[in-house]
């Protein structure tokens, strides 16, 4: 079960660009609480403390216990926004779930294990998806999945139909997609093709000095 991280937040906010500016010159995030068919409701969180509860190891995906004016809601980070430039959190939108209820969520994808017969033949595995959409109750939404690559053979593909997810979650996304693939990529090609090429080179120079002195011992035995 996923652990639930504690974040305070302070209702009745105003609104505007002006008022946003003065919350966050305070060290605060001005946000809004959004979801189950309740009304929008602006808030604000305190900014290192909302650091804290989303630098664990679930991340954005951290499952909040929401204490707002000590009334505590169950929500999930629905989007964050930083600034351009200082890459500082500016807004959060936080969405109210209900714990007993499926919810759809992006989970990063981990290649690990290392695929030694790919290696061998100087190929590599490209991952192509770094992260997979699954739905699952909200209590059981894993950090990350991970994908074991030691058995790929070069052309091996692994496909989100693949996956192994944890008991309960299931994708909710295109099962066709592609996570990685094992390949030889062109430049490996083309230099392994110059090899072979320089390798028939030399085997074609060796060839015609030897054939040449047999020529000339025959000539000499002839005179």
């Amino acid at each position: 079960m996923a652990a639930q991280v504690a974040l305070k937040a302070e209702s009745g906010r105003e609104l505007g660009s002006s008022s946003s500016r003065r919350l966050r010159r305070e060290g605060r995030i001005p946000a809004v609480v959004y979801g189950l068919e309740s009304e929008p409701l602006p808030v604000s969180v305190e900014y290192s403390e909302a650091r804290s509860a989303l630098s664990t190891d679930a991340g954005l995906n951290a499952l909040l216990q929401l204490d707002i004016d000590g009334s505590t809601q169950i929500c999930l980070v629905k989007d964050l926004q930083r600034h351009v430039v200082r890459d500082e959190v500016i807004h959060i939108d936080f969405v109210r779930i209900d714990p007993d209820a499926d919810v759809e969520i992006e989970v990063p994808i981990v290649l690990v294990g290392e695929a030694r017969d790919v290696a061998n033949v100087s190929g590599m595995v490209d991952q192509a998806l770094f992260s997979v959409l699954i739905a699952t109750k909200p209590t059981a939404i894993p950090n990350e999945i991970e994908v074991d690559i030691s058995e790929m053979q070069v052309g091996d593909s692994i496909r989100v139909e693949d996956l192994i997810l944890p008991e309960g979650a299931r994708p909710a996304m295109e099962l066709q997609a592609t996570i990685a693939n094992a390949l030889v990529t062109r430049s490996t090609l083309e230099a392994m093709r110059a090899d072979e090429e320089e390798a028939a080179a030399a085997e074609d120079g060796d060839a015609a000095p030897a054939a040449a002195a047999e020529g000339g011992d025959s000539a000499g035995g002839d005179d």
